[in-house]
């Protein structure tokens, strides 16, 4: 072999290797086809319900419904985040391992994805990617899908490393509104943050700006994300101008607020913290205030 082609040959191997190990948080449908049999990859259907995964879904995929990162509080019927240990057990269960790389999609624009990504960063897991578009995207660009039911073999998932601190808590959420250094983010829709003015807990946290989930999506193009410089854009208009600010983002479940924290983490944001409690419990303490209107 000539020393030119012994050059290419080592570019070739490097850039393949390169693009295996470094597959950033979102990943498109045409890096998933070509990675689909990494014998590392877990590939995850997050989709609307399972009566979807069973009509199709990615080839290899296994279903891990929205229902199962959530627990319902008792005494208030608030939806909040599972427990570490749970989570740990759910991951072991499905067969994710702290070496595989979890990649996830959907078919909402991210809105299931987004909370398993928040959960799996949680933990501080080494590799988690999110397909852009998701299922959509994928079926429509023509590729092959299955139906068949798949499952791994269950294993013992060792957190490793202390839990990432990207959750605030309600005590938290009164508390930054006495100091304001944070920029609360209200990602619902522009009714629920406006208020209903029959009923006195409905509205928004004082100072939260308005910053829809669904902006974030383009539901024309296969519900893909939409461009960078669109969504730093629409970010300035609210006031987030630098990809180190405190950011505090909440919805009424955390749900939708989950797809935001993809989205601004896909951004290059890295001060994120999502309040899972949202309105459903902010909106249950009396000595909490509220705001309608459309002012901050």
């Amino acid at each position: 072999m000539s020393v030119s082609m012994h050059k290419m040959s080592v570019i070739f191997l490097f850039l393949l290797v390169a693009s295996k190990a470094h597959a950033g948080i979102m990943v498109n449908t045409t890096w998933l086809q070509q990675h689909l049999n990494d014998t590392d990859l877990v590939l995850i259907d997050m989709s609307s319900d399972q009566t979807q995964y069973q009509r199709f879904h990615i080839p290899g995929a296994i279903y891990l419904g929205y229902a199962n990162l959530v627990q319902k509080r008792k005494k208030d019927k608030v939806s909040l985040r599972i427990s570490r240990q749970r989570l740990v057990q759910i991951l072991g269960f499905i067969g994710v391992s702290r070496r595989s790389h979890v990649v996830i999609y959907d078919d909402m624009g991210g809105l299931n994805a987004g909370r398993l990504y928040w959960e799996l960063e949680r933990l501080k897991h080494p590799r988690v990617s999110v397909v852009d578009g998701g299922l959509v995207k994928w079926i429509l660009e023509g590729r092959k899908v299955e139906n068949k039911y798949n499952e791994r073999k269950k294993v013992s998932y060792i957190a490793g490393s202390p839990i990432a601190d990207n959750v605030i808590d309600l005590a938290q959420i009164k508390k930054s509104l006495q100091t304001n250094k944070q920029v609360l983010l209200d990602v619902r829709s522009r009714e629920e943050y406006l208020g209903h003015p029959r009923y006195k807990r409905s509205g928004h946290i004082p100072g939260a700006k308005l910053w829809s989930w669904d902006d974030t999506v383009d539901f024309a193009s296969g519900f893909t994300f939409k461009k960078p410089d669109l969504l730093l854009s629409s970010l300035r208009h609210v006031g987030v101008t630098k990809k180190s600010q405190p950011l505090i983002l909440y919805c009424r479940t955390g749900h939708r607020a989950a797809q935001t924290y993809l989205v601004l983490k896909q951004l290059g944001f890295n001060n994120i913290l999502l309040y899972d409690g949202s309105m459903s419990e902010y909106a249950k303490d009396l000595s909490a205030p509220v705001r309608q209107g459309i002012s901050p």
